[in-house]
């Protein structure tokens, strides 16, 4: 296993490096998203079957770590919308909805994702990644392991489907289906 891993380590441990840095433009995540893959590898080797190159099992190992790495930034910058500092006052600011509009944030919300729900999957990847996530096309390309034309393409057709899902139902904030399309 030693030999293994230590093959694996010298022949693809700078462009996976390089891979991971590329998703998440931040080189310190970067090395910790590798040590990571590495020890998930380690783990995990004696489970490879071998039904796909070694090159392809990592880099979809590093793919996942990566998603999980963005997903866990996106979900600290959503906590931290909640507070607003004030530079000049060093106050908190209260960004909370009032009772009646979070009522109504929140019915669009569910509305929206029963919509998403009626997309294929690689519609739904696309739209979360792009619009949830906020990545940009080249890096939802990237963690899809898909041509940026394809992202596009995929992404057109699920906003298309989501605006004709949408429309149909009635009483759905006008605000919603601007954000969307």
């Amino acid at each position: 296993m030693n030999d293994s891993f230590d093959r694996l380590y010298g022949d693809y441990h700078q462009s996976l490096f390089q891979f991971i840095f590329y998703m998440v433009r931040d080189r310190e995540a970067a090395e910790d998203i590798v040590q990571e893959v590495y020890i998930k590898v380690l783990k995990a080797y004696q489970t490879f079957q071998g039904k796909s190159s070694e090159k392809t099992w990592l880099y979809s190992i590093a793919r996942h770590v990566a998603i999980d790495w963005i997903r866990k930034q996106n979900r600290r910058k959503k906590k931290l919308l909640f507070f607003n500092l004030s530079q000049k006052e060093n106050q908190l600011a209260d960004l909370q909805p009032l009772p009646d509009e979070f009522v109504t944030q929140k019915e669009s919300v569910k509305e929206l994702y029963r919509a998403l729900g009626s997309c294929t999957i690689q519609q739904q990847q696309v739209l979360v990644l792009r619009y949830i996530q906020s990545l940009s096309i080249t890096e939802t390309a990237a963690i899809l392991g898909w041509t940026e034309s394809k992202v596009k393409t995929t992404q057109h057709r699920g906003l298309k489907k989501l605006k004709g899902l949408l429309d149909q139902r009635p009483g759905l904030e006008e605000e919603w289906k601007d954000g969307i399309v």
